[in-house]
């Protein structure tokens, strides 16, 4: 396998393949010219520039549950939701089911149902409703947090700035009816006498000839995960992470890596997986295509034959999703492009005017992973993915020579094991926070320690944006009932 480290030779591909063309979204570019814009060479001093480049970058902090708190239960760690201030009656009350079932399981004082105000940042949220700095404080502001309503309404930012202090989830539909249906699923699954999956988890992962960024996945995430060792590894094998878990797996990789295999696996055609995991190209629209809003982020099979081509039969949209399909009590991860959701402006500008370009008229959640919560036939539990692209950075950080797989490995194993989802995923926001402080220290001025030269910086910053956008899609307190789980026939 070729190595999956850029050198300054190498161009820098993004991930994501246009639905229209079948070309790459972005085509590569060259290392030399994004390192360029890594460093200004414009009259402006260098610190300022890269300022205005990255935004603001908070300062993070350690934030932690009072002692003896566990983490893991949403009961004690405290629960809320959060509605937008403009949420119509309507949609509050599509939710009473799931509110008034989390209410019955805890303590009044860590069950909270607050408002989102327009405009405001996570901060002047968490500040409004009384919550101290550095400290969580579940009976002022819950650890889990489930927000209501599209990016349009409570901005992917402010998800984003929340989770690195709590366990945040989203829920995003077109109609209360939906929102009713996902409630009274999850309500369903944690309170039947019984739950319908297997103790199984299911992996996808295409790889398509001469295509960096699938290679990269197949090889360096998915076969590893599977295996316990890296593709070309024969000398070492781990326990593979179903196995610790005491989970049976079932994979498609590469060639077996197809459109009927993975459609096969969501309606539960064979057995019911209770952990499905894909990592494949998302296909992607321009913002003013109108398949855009219906088929962004849709799942790239093994189907695509290449380059230059493109059609319905190569990839897993929500139209897809049969209203036979048996998807209650799954919880999905989506390793791809837009997955979860796509930001109004493109967060990784490579050009020397720093300005992201339009991705969409407005920023707004994936179809297929919202299909798949309101599924008219159950729905699924949760699906972990990426809002805007994922980077290869995720597998391979900065300066490490083999895949880096311990955020993956830890979040599936923790939903194997039972705990809740949203505190499932803290891995990525740990790896969020050190990048961000790398990116402090170079900015630094007080300081001449941790100064990063261009290739670093640029990578760092791409490091730091990647980790950041990964986000639950349902309610953060939903978890497996491993103990539950049917055993294979």
């Amino acid at each position: 396998m070729k190595d999956p480290i850029p050198s300054l030779e190498d161009p820098l591909i993004l991930n994501g393949i246009d639905g229209a063309t079948g070309q790459y979204l972005v085509p590569p570019v060259a290392l030399p010219a994004v390192a360029e814009v890594a460093e200004p060479r414009r009259k402006e001093p260098y610190f300022d520039a890269w300022r205005k480049w990255l935004g603001f970058v908070p300062r993070l902090l350690k934030f932690d549950l009072p002692y003896g708190v566990p983490y893991g239960d949403y009961t004690q760690a405290g629960w809320g939701v959060v509605f937008p201030a403009s949420a119509s009656d309507a949609l509050r009350k599509s939710l009473e089911p799931l509110i008034a079932h989390r209410g019955k399981r805890m303590d009044a004082a860590r069950f909270h149902v607050l408002t989102y105000q327009p405009g405001e940042t996570a901060h002047q949220f968490l500040r409004r409703h009384g919550a101290p700095l550095g400290d969580v404080d579940p009976t002022v502001v819950p650890y889990y947090l489930l927000l209501v309503g599209g990016p349009d309404v409570i901005p992917f930012d402010v998800q984003h700035s929340l989770s690195l202090s709590h366990a945040v989830g989203r829920l995003s539909f077109d109609s209360p009816e939906e929102y009713s249906r996902y409630a009274d699923s999850v309500v369903a699954y944690e309170t039947g006498a019984s739950v319908p999956n297997h103790r199984q988890v299911s992996w996808w992962g295409p790889k398509h000839p001469g295509d960096r960024s699938t290679e990269l996945s197949a090889d360096s995430l998915v076969a590893p995960l599977v295996r316990g060792a890296d593709v070309d590894d024969t000398s070492f094998l781990k326990v593979p992470v179903a196995a610790q878990a005491g989970f049976a797996s079932r994979d498609a990789i590469e060639q077996a890596a197809t459109r009927e295999w993975l459609l096969d696996a969501l309606h539960g055609r064979e057995e019911r997986p209770a952990v499905l995991f894909t990592a494949s190209h998302g296909v992607g629209f321009k913002a003013n295509d109108p398949l855009q809003l219906t088929k962004q982020g849709a799942l790239l099979s093994q189907d695509w034959s290449g380059f230059g081509a493109m059609a319905p039969a190569h990839y897993v949209a929500a139209s897809d999703i049969q209203d036979d399909a048996r998807l209650h009590g799954l919880v999905a991860f989506f390793f791809a492009c837009f997955g979860m959701g796509t930001p109004a402006n493109d967060e990784f500008p490579l050009t020397p005017t720093r300005k992201g370009e339009a991705l969409a008229s407005a920023p707004f959640v994936s179809a297929l992973p919202r299909r798949l919560l309101a599924h008219p036939n159950g729905g699924a539990l949760a699906v972990i993915g990426h809002v805007e692209r994922a980077w290869g950075f995720s597998i391979t950080p900065l300066g490490v020579s083999k895949p880096t797989l311990q955020p993956f490995h830890n979040t599936l194993r923790a939903i194997m094991a039972g705990e809740p989802v949203g505190h499932a995923l803290r891995g990525f926001r740990d790896r969020f926070s050190n990048a961000n402080s790398a990116l402090l220290a170079h900015l630094d001025t007080n300081t001449s320690d941790g100064k990063l030269g261009p290739r670093e910086l640029l990578f760092q910053w791409i490091e730091r944006n990647d980790a950041r956008n990964y986000v639950v899609l349902g309610d953060p307190a939903v978890s497996l009932r491993h103990n539950d789980l049917q055993a294979l026939p």
